[in-house]
C-alpha cells in the first residue's frame, strides 16, 4: 500500500465511522416521527432524546473530518464534487442545522404546538439529510462527476444509484437506530419500549435487506465499474454485510437487542466498506483515480500526521463519551427534583 491509498483508507475511515455513528442518529427521526401523538409516542421521544442527546452533535465531527481530509487530500476531485454536486450538498447543510435547532429547541418551547412544529422539523430533517446524502454517494459511484467538475447540476445526482443510494441511506440508518434503541430501552429497564423497538426494527431490517437485492441489479446497470468490483474483491464484504443484517434481524425475533444491535453495525459497516472496495481504486469513478487526484506528498505526510495525533487526543475522549452513554447508570431514569419528596 502506497502513502496515497494510505490517506484514501484514513479518509475512509471517517465515511465509516459517520456511517455508523451519524447514521444511528439520523435514523431516529424516523421512529420520532411514526411514534405517535404526544401521549402514544411519550415513551419513545423520551429515549430518543436520552439516547442521542449527549452525542449527536460530538458525531458530526466525522463529517468534518471527511469534509476536511477529501478538501486536503484530493483537491481537485473535492472540488469536482462540490461544483458537479451543489445542490445536494445544500440540502444536507440546512438539514443538519435545521435538524440540530429543532432538537435543541423542542425541549424549551414556550408552547405544545411550538414544540410540534419542532419536532416534526427535527424527525424530517433527520430523514432528508441521510437521502441526500446516499444521493450523494450515488453520483459518485455511478460516475456521474466529472474531472473539471462541470457535470449537470440535476442529472448529476439523478440517475437510478443516485435515487437507491438515497433510499437505502434512510432503510439503514432506521434500521441501525431502531437496534440501538431498543437495546437502550432494555438496558433503562423498559421492557415494553424494547419489545416494541424490536418488532418495529425487525421489519426495518427485512425491508433493507429486500431493498438491498434490488439494488444489486439497479447497480449492475447504472455502474458498471462499481458492479465489477462488488463483484470481485468486494463481495466477501457484501456477503459479510447480508449474513451480519440476518443474524441482527434474528436476534431481534429472539428478543437479544444487544446482540442485534452488534450485527446491525457489522451489517452497515460492510456496507460502506464494500462499496469503498468496489469502487478502488477510483476516487471519482471513471474519472480520477486516487493516484491522480491525490495532493503533494508533504501534504499527505502531515495527513498521517494529524490522523495519529487525532488517534490519541480526540478518539480516546469520544469513546468515553460513548462508554458513559452506554453505561446502566445513565439508562436508567433518575427521579426528578420535583418527584422527590423529603421525610423530615
Amino acid at each position: 500500500m502506497g502513502l496515497a491509498d494510505l490517506v484514501a483508507v484514513l479518509l475512509f475511515v471517517g465515511v465509516i465511522a459517520y456511517a455508523l455513528f451519524g447514521g444511528a442518529d439520523f435514523g431516529c427521526g424516523f421512529w420520532d416521527l411514526t411514534a405517535g401523538d404526544a401521549d402514544r409516542g411519550a415513551h419513545l421521544r423520551h429515549q430518543i432524546d436520552k439516547s442521542i442527546g449527549p452525542v449527536w452533535e460530538a458525531n458530526h465531527v466525522w463529517l468534518i473530518y471527511i469534509l476536511v481530509f477529501l478538501w486536503t487530500a484530493f483537491p481537485q476531485p473535492f472540488a469536482a464534487i462540490m461544483n458537479t454536486l451543489f445542490v445536494p450538498w445544500l440540502i444536507v447543510g440546512l438539514g443538519i442545522v435545521l435538524r440540530g435547532g429543532a432538537f435543541a429547541f423542542r425541549k424549551f418551547s414556550s408552547s405544545f404546538g411550538e414544540a410540534r412544529l419542532h419536532g416534526v422539523m427535527f424527525a424530517t430533517s433527520s430523514i432528508i439529510t441521510p437521502f441526500f446524502l446516499g444521493m450523494i454517494a450515488g453520483a459518485i459511484a455511478s460516475g456521474r462527476v466529472p474531472a473539471d467538475g462541470t457535470g449537470e447540476l440535476l442529472s448529476s445526482w439523478t440517475g437510478p444509484v443516485s435515487w437507491i443510494g438515497g433510499v437505502l441511506a434512510v432503510l439503514t440508518t432506521t434500521f441501525l437506530a431502531g437496534t440501538f434503541l431498543a437495546a437502550d430501552a432494555r438496558r433503562g429497564g423498559n421492557e415494553d419500549l424494547a419489545h416494541e423497538m424490536g418488532r418495529k426494527s425487525l421489519v426495518a431490517g427485512a425491508v433493507t435487506g429486500v431493498v438491498a437485492l434490488g439494488a444489486a441489479v439497479i447497480i449492475e446497470v447504472d455502474a458498471p465499474t462499481l458492479a465489477s468490483g462488488l463483484h470481485g474483491r468486494g463481495l466477501p464484504i457484501i456477503l459479510t454485510s447480508a449474513a451480519a443484517g440476518s443474524w441482527s434481524v434474528w436476534r431481534l425475533w429472539s428478543k437479544e437487542y444487544a446482540q442485534a444491535r452488534i450485527g446491525a453495525i457489522i451489517a452497515v459497516a460492510s456496507i460502506v466498506i464494500g462499496w469503498g472496495i468496489g469502487q478502488y481504486d477510483w476516487i471519482l469513478v471513471n474519472e480520477v483515480t486516487i493516484e491522480q487526484g491525490i495532493g503533494a506528498r508533504t501534504t499527505q505526510v502531515g495527513l498521517v500526521i494529524v490522523f495519529a495525533l487525532a488517534a490519541i487526543t480526540a478518539v480516546p475522549a469520544l469513546i468515553w463519551l460513548y462508554v458513559l452513554v452506554n453505561s446502566v447508570r445513565w439508562s436508567k431514569d433518575e427521579p426528578r427534583s420535583d418527584d422527590i419528596t423529603i421525610d423530615v
